[in-house]
């Protein structure tokens, strides 16, 4: 665990560097709480990977999502990294890994447009 400035162990590095598979087995479970489909396209690493939602309409349309960070509020939140055919979106994906091999990908289908990345603790 990290050290700040002044001796104190950081809260929110421990949770960077532990939270990426915690984070996936308890999207995919509140997902599974809403009878929404999801998989694991790719597993990244398990402490440090960033991850990629990919929201399948099922209608050859998909949304892809990743997490930011806010300079201003400091707040991480989930923003659209790309839209439109799946196909292209498939294409971001793989640009993506190609740069980032730790980086997980999820797939959520739902033809309602569900993904619950806004949900409380999700976010």
């Amino acid at each position: 665990m990290a050290l700040e400035p002044g001796g104190n162990r950081g809260n929110h590095v421990a949770m960077s560097r532990l939270v990426t598979s915690f984070w996936v087995h308890a999207y995919l479970a509140r997902l599974r709480l809403y009878g929404i489909p999801a998989y694991v396209l790719a597993h990244g690493d398990d402490h440090a990977g960033a991850v990629l939602v990919k929201l399948n309409t099922l209608d050859g349309q998909a949304r892809l999502f990743q997490r930011g960070f806010d300079l201003e509020s400091g707040v991480r939140r989930w923003v659209e990294l790309a839209s439109g055919p799946e196909t292209e979106v498939d294409a971001v994906i793989a640009r993506q890994r190609g740069f980032d091999p730790d980086l997980w990908v999820i797939e959520v289908e739902d033809r309602q447009g569900r993904h619950l990345l806004e949900e409380p603790g999700l976010e």
